[in-house]
């Protein structure tokens, strides 16, 4: 390798680390390990089928978009709609995209024909999945009619199914941003 080359790459992985680290400075450290394998799904698909992580990764990975409501959380709704407009790109990057929050079938099948939303959008009404990734909200207790809601995020699992990035965020306010998410993973 070249004097050029070397510093190229040098400055290329500087910038990536610099950039996520700005672009995801206020996420918080919940969630399963980076380097892991991605904990089990327990997530129903718009038919009410099971889902699992296989069927939905792409040639490089999954990108799974969790999140409080489509029928309640304007935030989320617009949250949906955004990763909805880099789904494209995301694919070409050879990812699965999905989105999974605590509504029911009915909720995020009307969302997704309204919106026109190009991935699937998964009920996990029962929170077993926000459970099992370690992402519940512990604010709502089991009689909360919010009971089941993550913290608003994303996981990106590779195609061996570990965890390759993971941007979780306190608040309902926060959220990734997909086209950086997108210039991120691009220069993988």
């Amino acid at each position: 390798m070249t004097l050029l080359q070397t510093m190229t790459s040098k400055l290329i992985l500087l910038s990536l680390v610099v950039f996520s680290h700005l672009s995801f400075a206020e996420s918080i450290d919940i969630g399963p390990d980076i380097g892991l394998k991605a904990p089990l799904l327990a997530a129903l698909d718009k038919k009410g089928q099971q889902v699992s992580t296989k069927s939905l990764t792409g040639e490089n990975g999954l990108i799974i978009l969790f999140f409080r409501s489509a029928d309640w959380c304007p935030f989320c709704q617009k949250h949906l709609i955004e990763f909805n407009e880099q789904a494209k790109n995301l694919k070409k990057l050879g990812y699965g995209l999905a989105a999974i929050s605590y509504d029911d079938v009915q909720v995020l099948n009307d969302f997704s024909l309204q919106h026109n939303i190009s991935y699937p959008l998964l009920s996990d009404i029962d929170a077993k999945t926000m459970v099992n990734y370690g992402i519940l909200n512990k604010q709502y207790n089991k009689r909360s009619e919010h009971y089941g809601i993550p913290y608003p995020g994303v996981v990106v699992i590779d195609n061996q199914g570990k965890i390759t990035h993971k941007h979780f965020f306190e608040g309902y306010k926060k959220r990734v941003k997909f086209t950086e998410l997108y210039q991120n993973l691009k220069t993988l």
